[in-house]
């Protein structure tokens, strides 16, 4: 987690701390004065409630509005909705990514179950007690005349449709940056099996948090360099269920959570924190090109920037497919964007465009929100980001399920839920009304099997 990330989770835990105590205190006082068995019965209550309604992790007001700048080029046209029916007066034609400007408010029952909107056979959620600025995703669909219903909230204010135009970026050739095996898959698992020229560069192994092959009766280090040598087969394998050929795959090696320290001192190996290897040669020999790593297999920063700039001169990527900076709090993924940045410093070849993805957010944990299968709705941004341009491609409902069974074969989306996960979500299910995919019981089947996925356009 980032500086930003820490200081808002620290604050989240400071006030359930405070408000635990003074549950416990009023608890206590209900005892002495009503009856012995009462808190009893309210802290199981509580629970219940807490794990349907309050377990989200959102470190920002649900009143607080999006806060969004698009770039000039941008088709922004005030647009009406009357009798559930939008109407647009502006010609479209050419605009593929379409994102409709309004303002949200949530009835009583919108503080109880998840508010959203209707887009014809789409749906696009928000938080709980939502008042504020939101934008819906309008890509892949036919904007003038599109059936708008709101359910446990009302739209109020004027309403704005911003248009962008982009190309194909499938029809250039791509070069993905993956800082774990899983990462392409989530992001762009849609664009990346139907590109005409892709490959696929992981950062790291992935050996991190290896408990439970520990089962396997391996000790923490063992378990941690097992984990690691499956994770970047992952890497290797999963993307040709995509169509993307093991040739056109790298795996680096590098260690996870040792990205940012390699960048702060950038001639100092760090090995694993937990298997006890310090040679990124271990998971590189399945690699179809000669990397300047290879010659000592140091985990450093310069090896890490060389081999990117080797990989970006052997692909010639006209496109960088890489982790948006200033949204995607990752340690890891920051890190990632920011050494292939420095790489391309280095090349001779230069990409023209970077697209940048966030498989995390800062403040919003179930963010994309709502069930699978439907659009992706822009992310909290409380802070203005960049006004980069968007891209917004659509996945038909057999792509959707190649992506799900993709996310299928990465190790680390295999996992069974916990005892406390499967009691929150039963208990959710029957109060909230939420629901999650068959596909799998990671949350990210729910988040990333989506009917768009979402990229910001950076030209170089």
């Amino acid at each position: 987690m980032n500086g930003r990330k820490q200081q808002l989770l620290k604050r989240h835990r400071r006030n359930k701390r405070i408000a635990l105590l003074v549950a416990l205190l009023a608890l206590l006082l209900v005892g002495v004065f009503v009856a012995w068995w009462l808190p009893l019965l309210l802290v199981v209550l509580g629970w219940v409630a807490h794990e349907a309604w309050f377990a989200d992790h959102l470190f920002y007001s649900p009143r607080d509005d999006y806060r969004y700048d698009f770039p000039g080029d941008c088709l922004s046209v005030p647009v009406r909705i009357e009798q559930g029916v939008l109407h647009v007066d502006a010609d479209l034609e050419g605009y593929d990514t379409r994102l409709l400007e309004l303002r949200l408010t949530a009835t009583w029952l919108g503080r109880w179950l998840d508010p959203h909107v209707l887009l014809g056979n789409d749906r696009q959620d928000f938080e709980r007690g939502v008042s504020g600025r939101r934008y819906l995703n309008l890509s892949g669909m036919q904007a003038g005349g599109l059936a708008v219903v709101p359910r446990f909230c009302r739209i109020d204010g004027e309403v704005r449709l911003h248009a962008m135009r982009n190309p194909d970026f499938t029809a250039q050739r791509l070069l993905i940056i993956a800082p774990h095996a899983d990462d392409a898959e989530l992001a762009a698992f849609g664009q990346y099996s139907r590109a005409a020229d892709v490959a696929i560069v992981t950062l790291t192994q992935g050996e991190i948090e290896a408990q439970s092959y520990q089962r396997l009766g391996l000790d923490e280090a063992a378990a941690a360099r097992l984990k690691g040598r499956l994770r970047a087969w992952d890497s290797l394998a999963a993307p040709l269920w995509g169509g993307v050929a093991q040739e056109r795959c790298v795996q680096l090696g590098y260690y996870c959570l040792q990205l940012p320290a390699m960048a702060e001192q950038p001639q100092t190996p760090f090995g694993s924190r937990e298997s006890g290897e310090s040679d990124v040669r271990s998971v590189r020999q399945h690699n179809p090109l000669t990397l300047p790593g290879d010659s000592d297999g140091q985990p450093t920063w310069d090896n890490l920037v060389a081999d990117l700039a080797a990989v970006i001169e052997h692909y010639c990527p006209e496109v960088l497919l890489t982790p948006h900076p200033e949204l995607d709090p990752h340690h890891d993924h920051v890190a990632s964007t920011r050494a292939v940045l420095e790489a391309c410093e280095r090349t001779s070849w230069q990409p023209k465009t970077l697209l940048l993805y966030a498989n995390h957010l800062h403040d919003n944990d179930r963010w994309p929100m709502g069930p699978a299968g439907n659009g992706i709705a822009l992310p909290p941004a409380i802070t203005a980001l960049p006004a980069d341009r968007l891209w917004s491609p659509t996945l038909d409902a057999e792509r959707q399920l190649d992506k799900a069974m993709a996310l299928g074969l990465q190790r680390d989306l295999q996992g069974s839920l916990s005892l406390k996960k499967r009691l929150r979500r039963l208990i959710q299910h029957a109060l909230a009304g939420r629901r999650w995919p068959a596909s799998g019981e990671d949350e990210f089947f729910r988040k990333a099997v989506r009917r768009h996925e979402l990229f910001w356009v950076r030209l170089r």
